[in-house]
């Protein structure tokens, strides 16, 4: 599988990484999770990212893969209190949190840890940057990122204090790659995608019945991409996350699954590389034709 070097971290990640929000929410079992992740890392795949809040998540990887810590990069995420009697963002709460998921994964330290999705006012009071970048020096993590979207990323980017940069880009959720993006590029920071095929909100021909994907439907309702119209699903969401992985200055774009056969079709999807450059561009010029001036990057 391609790999990308992360900004100026010096790590050279997957163009594909694997997202743990799925298997937390769906209560994957060990079993399939060690099949799932064993199976992914031995077809390329070196980048695992999760977070805090994704309820099991972070146990499950520790169970299943910890034993093999050398042969992927870590990315977790704090922020959200998620069992702890503190209030989100409070700084005593993002040690207890680092701390807790250093636990869960069974590791002494990860590769980057993102605060996850506070708002603009709160990192520029600072106190949560100030406890990340100590958990830097303490060496539980190696490098220090943001994971957002909109104006608030946009803050994280230009402070010059993050190494990574994780947010949403995908055929329904573009504004990153003119507001955020380029910045990101400018200071050599990683850059990690969320949602890179828009949670494949179109798979069923109707509204699905998950909120969390009803934003994304309702915009393809708007742009109408022909290629949504593919008789084979996979022949969509392939296009729909190449077109991802195309867009300059992405390093890793993070897929989430409880399935082991879906990563390796999604692996192989990636593997056909960049689409070509008037599939790309006619996607773009439809975002630019349709998009609202509200369409703003999806936490």
């Amino acid at each position: 599988m391609e790999k990308r070097l992360y900004g100026n971290t010096g790590m050279n990640v997957s163009v594909l990484g694997f997202g743990g929000a799925e298997i937390g929410f769906s209560a994957a079992t060990v079993e399939n999770v060690d099949k799932l992740l064993g199976s992914a890392l031995d077809a390329g795949l070196n980048v695992i990212d999760t977070a805090e809040c994704y309820k099991i998540s972070e146990e499950l990887i520790g169970k299943t893969v910890s034993h093999r810590r050398d042969d992927y990069y870590l990315f977790t995420k704090c922020g959200h209190a998620s069992g702890f009697e503190h209030a989100d963002w409070d700084p005593e709460l993002l040690e207890l949190s680092i701390n807790r998921s250093l636990e869960r994964l069974q590791t002494d330290y990860v590769d980057v840890i993102h605060l996850h999705s506070c708002s603009e006012e709160i990192l520029r009071r600072g106190e949560v940057i100030e406890v990340l970048q100590r958990a830097k020096q303490q060496g539980k993590t190696r490098f220090i990122g943001y994971s957002g979207d909109h104006k608030a990323a946009l803050y994280a980017v230009q402070s010059g204090l993050f190494d990574s940069l994780e947010t949403s880009i995908n055929i329904a959720d573009q504004e990153a790659i003119e507001l955020t993006i380029p910045e990101a590029l400018r200071r050599n920071m990683g850059v990690v995608v969320k949602r890179p095929i828009a949670n494949a909100a179109w798979r069923s021909g109707q509204k699905p019945t998950d909120s969390y994907q009803h934003t994304y439907w309702d915009r393809l309702q708007q742009l109408k991409y022909e290629f949504l119209e593919a008789e084979q699903l996979n022949e969509s969401v392939g296009t729909a996350l190449r077109f991802t992985l195309s867009i300059p200055g992405v390093h890793t774009a993070i897929v989430g699954t409880a399935n082991p056969d879906r990563w390796l079709e999604n692996a192989k999807l990636a593997n056909q590389g960049k689409l070509p450059q008037a599939a790309f561009d006619a996607i773009r010029k439809k975002w630019l034709e349709v998009a609202k001036a509200d369409w703003v990057g999806q936490g």
